[in-house]
């Protein structure tokens, strides 16, 4: 492989992992603490496909361009020693990377704690239903992380959030929770709770 391919192969992967950025983002925020940048990368999401195929195309190209290198040098002459950037071995690195990037939204979820509730319901008399609007959210990713900060407060009996509903759907014991504590912790993450 050619210097000036491997232009080509860094550029597939930028892309790759550009493509998932929004999904990425959540988690690193989540592995760091600063849950309140989570939303910071969803304005990549439009641009999601273009990104996948610009870095299905420069690596498929990075490969074409290998092989086309490795025909050319059938004279069995004398070659340099090839750099670890230049090896098929990096190539075929890079390219597992780039498929592991691109497909991130859709394994996000196994990174995220167990949504499991924290209270039980046993003669709750103060049980409070609502639909919470949320704005932002692109992906499993944005999903998870909302569930898995609402479930940290007490008294949460069921919280199913949609990404493509964009809402969450939350019951919870009024004597431990409160619909603005819901709202606050919605809003913690980065993502933005319509409150009515």
């Amino acid at each position: 492989m050619k210097k000036s391919n491997n232009k080509v192969i860094f550029t597939g992967l930028f892309a790759a992992i550009a493509s998932s950025s929004c999904c990425i983002a959540p988690m690193i925020s989540l592995l760091a603490g600063f849950s309140g940048i989570s939303s910071s990368l969803s304005w990549v999401e439009p641009f999601r496909y273009y990104l996948i195929i610009l870095a299905i195309a420069s690596i498929g190209y990075s490969w074409y361009a290998y092989f086309k290198a490795d025909s050319e040098d059938e004279c069995e002459c004398e070659i340099e020693k090839s750099k670890f950037y230049q090896t098929k071995g990096f190539l075929i690195g890079m390219t597992i990377f780039a498929f592991l990037s691109i497909l991130f939204p859709y394994y996000t979820a196994i990174f995220y704690p167990d949504d499991k509730v924290n209270s039980e319901i046993h003669n709750v008399v103060s049980l409070f239903k609502d639909t919470i609007k949320i704005e932002g959210m692109t992906c499993i990713g944005c999903q998870q992380q909302v569930n898995s900060t609402i479930n940290k407060l007490q008294g949460i009996f069921s919280v199913k959030t949609s990404y493509d509903l964009g809402n969450v759907i939350v019951e919870f014991d009024e004597e431990q929770t409160t619909y603005d504590d819901v709202i606050n912790a919605i809003n913690s993450t980065g993502y933005k709770a319509i409150k009515k």
